[in-house]
């Protein structure tokens, strides 16, 4: 118990005495109790402030950044969730970057020595220095001696500790949430302390690095027919639970334009592909990249597109697939009707919703989006104001899908860094109309009825429970709720019972420090 409240002590003062609350505060006025205490936990004898010459968002992020792993992760869970804290700081929060520096190459050789075993530590030669460094791991580039064969890979390394470190920050930010929750009423409604518990359910996942195997290896397999787009391969032997071995695939980023246009690689076509791409994983195989900014793609000498940290994934299931295709290929047409018929027919709103009136609010969202100019044009948008109406239909939105939106938005601006002119809609129509083609088919209909969710199962014997965890935390991803039939739901119950009884036993312990007193002095 003391542990933790010393823990928690650390972390409050850490954020009073960062920009992050000042800047918060300018966007979101906390309350007066909550301000207080903050200020009386920020008084330090140094106002020298680093972040000087920064505009706020750089100010943000180097604020949290500098607080260390849990409060990175904290700020990019909370990106994904503008309606707890609002569009503006969600917005600030998209650009926080996940980097630290390294730990010593001695200690990464140590650890792959303990986790491989001497023989597969052997195997290995030239391992490099860190190429780089996150919150939660880095990477080294190595050569590996496969009988005889010299294979170049990349070996992804947890930081020594950090699951230690993590849950038990992550614990007393529980322990925090739960005081606020308790002293502030209003607070009650944003559920802050299911937020961190989930947070720390997404993370421990990403902390196994079985977990990133297994969806990259699923992903290798859906993809490894897609011409233009190259999945590294895993090397099994070599994974476990805190190192990741996979082929190295020498690329540049694709935020390098510029390099690629020297080395006559056709951009525009790229900008194409990208989408496609995102949009085929999507819809025929319901399990797509969800982190796909610049900075996990790069591309080989042959143009081909290479996704890197599989840490994120998203799944679809077939009624998703379903409507997501409808849905956009509808929009293309610009068949509001035709769109509002297949929410209907999907279950998705009630049948008592006029199909008139529904087509018509779903005009109101398509035609001012076909009046702006064609590059101006964001399926991920066109998505986000879709739920949004569909909410006011009491439609249940599909969890997956929010998290499909928001990796849309993503997909389309780096498409738009590689060609401004992209035109979405043109791009994501073969696509749509090939898959809506294909599925419409009697036969191909058939089959996949029969076909069952066990393909996973089959292509990963050894790990099934792996991916069905994996799969469980996502869907908390998207959806940032807890299904109350979980295991992890009664973990949290648990865990809300734990910090009563510190709760408790801390006012308990105060009383008898005041009784003391009294008596001695």
């Amino acid at each position: 118990m003391i542990n933790k409240i010393i823990t928690l002590f650390k972390i409050a003062r850490k954020l009073a005495q960062s920009d992050a609350m000042e800047i918060i505060s300018k966007i979101h006025e906390p309350p007066k109790t909550i301000k207080f205490f903050f200020y009386l936990l920020s008084f330090t004898f140094s106002n020298q402030k680093k972040t000087s010459g920064l505009n706020e968002e750089q100010r943000l992020c180097s604020s949290i950044q500098e607080m260390g792993t849990t409060f990175i992760k904290l700020g990019q869970f909370l990106s994904t969730r503008p309606d707890i804290i609002g569009d503006e700081v969600a917005k600030k929060l998209e650009k926080l970057q996940d980097k630290l520096p390294p730990f010593p190459s001695e200690e990464a050789k140590k650890i792959m020595k303990k986790e491989l075993g001497e023989n597969n530590y052997n195997s290995l030669m030239n391992i490099s220095e860190p190429v780089a460094a996150a919150s939660i791991a880095q990477v080294h580039k190595a050569q590996l001696n496969d009988n005889g064969t010299i294979n170049d890979i990349a070996i992804k390394i947890l930081r020594p500790n950090i699951k230690k470190i993590f849950n038990e920050e992550i614990d007393a930010l529980m322990l925090l949430a739960f005081i606020i929750e308790g002293t502030v009423k209003k607070t009650k409604r944003l559920k802050l302390v299911e937020i961190v518990f989930l947070l720390k359910e997404i993370t421990n996942l990403e902390l196994d690095l079985r977990f990133e195997a297994a969806a990259a290896n699923e992903f290798q397999e859906n993809t490894k027919n897609d011409f233009g787009f190259n999945v590294p391969k895993i090397f099994w032997n070599f994974t476990s639970e805190n190192i990741l071995a996979l082929e190295w695939i020498e690329g540049i980023s694709i935020r390098e334009k510029e390099e690629m246009e020297k080395r006559n690689i056709d951009t525009k076509k790229l900008a194409s592909n990208v989408i496609q791409h995102f949009l085929r994983h999507a819809i025929r195989d319901g399990f797509f990249h969800a982190d796909m900014h610049q900075g996990n793609l790069f591309v080989n000498k042959n143009g081909e597109i290479i996704p890197v940290d599989f840490g994120i994934m998203g799944r679809l299931d077939k009624l998703n697939k379903r409507y997501l295709a409808e849905i956009l290929f509808g929009f293309v047409k610009r068949d509001y009707k035709k769109v509002a018929e297949v929410h209907l027919l999907a279950g998705l709103v009630s049948k008592n919703v006029s199909i008139d009136e529904f087509a018509q609010a779903l005009r109101s969202i398509g035609e001012p989006i076909f009046g702006q100019s064609v590059k101006d044009i964001s399926g991920g948008n066109l998505l986000k104001q879709l739920f949004e109406i569909t909410e006011k239909f009491n439609m249940q939105t599909q969890p997956q899908l929010l998290l499909l939106q928001k990796t849309m938005v993503v997909v389309e601006g780096v498409a738009r860094q590689l060609n401004p002119e992209t035109n979405i809609w043109e791009t994501s129509k073969p696509v749509l109309e090939n898959w809506l083609k294909e599925t419409k088919d009697p036969i191909n209909y058939l089959n996949e009825t029969i076909e069952n969710t066990s393909e996973v199962i089959k292509r990963l014997p050894e790990l099934p429970e792996i991916m069905d965890k994996a799969n469980q935390a996502l869907t908390y991803f998207a959806s940032g709720q807890i299904p109350q039939n979980s295991n992890s739901y009664l973990a949290l119950n648990e865990k809300k019972t734990e910090m009563i009884t510190i709760r408790n036993q801390t006012v308990i312990g105060l009383l008898l420090l005041v009784i003391l007193g009294l008596l001695v002095f």
